[in-house]
């Protein structure tokens, strides 16, 4: 418990990403300094029948300081295997989801349904914690889906329960990814925690997409250390930022190196022959759904992209799911970071898509009103047909990401006035595109 808490205090841990948090992105952030890594969630049962893809999330890349593996079970039995699994593949710990909120765990009783119940998840983590080789820590949400916020009785009993560390998402599984992180409530937590005698570490996660809110959310409540998702995946180098205090806005060119270094450890993992490319194609194009939201200015205001803006720039912002296919075939394809600008600059310019790359009021994103969030789902074998049919996909790949009301206000308020102002036509109310979550 001691070896991990050190390892906790004061990091920007990267979070267990479904579909996100495959090996070559988790490489990727660890090559800009993230220290404490997270798999994807497995499910603990399926692991234990041998399953090829559960197998698979528990290969730990070899830049990765600290590793953890994150299962989702509901048996003392079925996580004490996992852990031991975990164990021998090279992991440093093991964490229980108890926060993801999809209906393909929740119906199972696993993720965010378990805080339905504190006194059973108390047996469930102390039988796990004593019979896992590895530190065993939580990660939970405020509350269950349609249940009472119980976050300050979980968290004191997974503190009972013997569990190393909690990260605590600041939003209840009834709001999913949607409405603003409730950060009184996790300062809440670590003020119990204090009071019954600190020692285990506690994480904070939830709206952290800059250096400066992570470092400021940990002043404010005291956590231990933050967890990151979307702060990531819009921009893999915020472990960087985060460690260097000062935000690095780089240009297009040094984000297209960046780019194709991801493109790069996909070859090497998946492999640099067609099936490879197949492989690579279930993640490499739905990662730019999120890096293709990278403003150089704090990500909450997403500003439109100004006039006189460079093509290749726009074209990385775009938010069209086609740019993003062709963008991951040109780094697949280049042979240097050079040759990468140089191909993608000639999309940006090209006739074929210059009218695509237009398309907007100087690249604004429309506003969505509905998330459909990064779902945890079992690696069974329609995912794996999934991942054969690109089409499938294509149409799931790009979750769009939710504001709360009074920022969808703000900002259509904001854009009818810059009409009123330019004299510019209204938004097609029709097109999607990315935006903050």
């Amino acid at each position: 418990m001691s070896s991990l808490s050190s390892r906790l205090s004061g990091q920007m841990v990267l979070a267990p990403l479904t579909r996100g948090g495959n090996l070559p992105f988790r490489r990727l952030c660890a090559e800009f300094g993230a220290e404490v890594t997270l798999g994807e969630m497995i499910f603990a049962r399926q692991l234990l029948k041998g399953d090829v893809i559960e197998r698979a999330r528990l290969r730990r890349a070899s830049n990765e300081q600290v590793f953890g593996v994150q299962i989702a079970t509901n048996d003392v039995e079925e996580g004490v295997g996992a852990a031991k699994l975990a164990a021998a593949a090279g992991a440093d710990w093991v964490d229980l989801n108890c926060g993801c909120p999809i209906h393909e765990a929740t119906r199972r009783g696993l993720g965010s349904a378990m805080l339905r119940q504190p006194v059973r998840l108390e047996r469930l983590v102390r039988g796990i914690a004593a019979g896992s080789p590895l530190p065993v820590s939580v990660k939970v949400r405020l509350a269950s889906e349609g249940g009472d916020v119980n976050v300050r009785e979980v968290v004191g009993r997974l503190r009972a329960a013997g569990a190393a560390a909690v990260t605590i998402h600041g939003r209840t599984a009834e709001a999913r990814y949607s409405k603003a992180a409730d950060w009184r409530l996790i300062a809440e937590c670590v003020e119990d925690n204090a009071e019954a005698g600190g020692g285990m570490p506690l994480l904070g996660n939830g709206d952290l997409l800059t250096q400066y809110e992570a470092h400021g959310r940990m002043a404010q409540s005291g956590v231990d250390g933050v967890m990151v998702g979307r702060g990531a995946l819009i921009k893999p180098w915020i472990f960087k930022e985060f460690r260097d205090r000062r935000a690095w806005e780089p240009s297009a060119a040094e984000r297209v190196a960046v780019y194709r270094q991801l493109a790069c450890f996909m070859k090497e993992h998946f492999g640099d022959d067609a099936k490879g490319r197949r492989k690579a194609w279930y993640f490499l194009p739905w990662h730019f759904d999120f890096l293709s939201r990278y403003r150089p200015l704090p990500e909450e205001e997403l500003p439109p992209a100004p006039e006189g803006t460079a093509p290749l720039e726009r074209f990385l912002a775009h938010g069209d799911p086609s740019v993003h296919e062709r963008v991951a075939a040109a780094l697949w394809e280049a042979s240097s970071d050079a040759g990468a600008v140089a191909a993608l600059t000639r999309l940006a310019e090209g006739a074929e898509l210059a009218a695509l790359a237009r398309g907007g009021e100087e690249g604004e994103a429309p506003v969505l009103g509905e998330a459909t969030e990064l779902s945890n789902i079992p690696s069974d074998g329609a995912q794996a047909s999934g991942a054969r049919s690109g089409k499938k996909h294509r149409r799931a790949r790009a979750p769009p990401v939710v504001r709360t009301e009074e920022e969808i206000a703000a900002l259509r308020a904001a854009r009818a006035a810059k009409r009123e102002r330019t004299g510019a036509p209204p938004h097609h109310e029709g097109r999607a595109a990315a935006q903050r979550g």
